[in-house]
């Protein structure tokens, strides 16, 4: 009986350095996956940081785009007013040029609308009268 409580005793110390081996594997592997979830919580991090940023970038470019589109909108109004303004001014010119050619190349009034001269009135001596004569001299 003593040969099999010293084997009972060896298996005993056997299994208890089996357990020891095996919780302290245990204990590494609890370890390793702690470190793990660490790191992949700080990656996290760096991706939501990394998001955010870019979230924030999204939102000024809109901004900015939306004030570009403002300034476009405004020089295509200046543009068009100055077309316009373009577009008056060759407009008056070329007005006043038909009405300058007109003055040179027609009399004032048309010839069927003009009255002649009136006739000079003689009186009985046999002078002509109806003039102003200036007789401040």
């Amino acid at each position: 009986m003593a040969i099999l409580s010293s084997t009972s005793g060896a298996q005993s110390a056997s299994q208890y350095g089996w357990e020891q081996l095996k919780l302290q594997q245990a204990q590494r592997n609890a370890e390793q996956a702690q470190q793990t979830a660490q790191s992949l919580q700080a990656q996290a991090q760096d991706a939501q940081r990394t998001a955010d940023n870019a979230q924030e970038n999204a939102r000024s470019l809109s901004v900015q785009a939306e004030q570009a589109q403002t300034v476009a909108g405004q020089a295509e109004q200046g543009l068009a007013a100055i077309r316009t303004s373009g577009q008056t001014q060759t407009q008056l010119t070329n007005a006043f040029n038909q009405a300058a050619q007109q003055q040179n190349v027609a009399p004032a009034t048309p010839p069927s609308q003009q009255k002649p001269p009136p006739s000079p009135v003689v009186n009985t001596q046999g002078q002509t009268t109806g003039r102003v004569i200036n007789t401040s001299a």
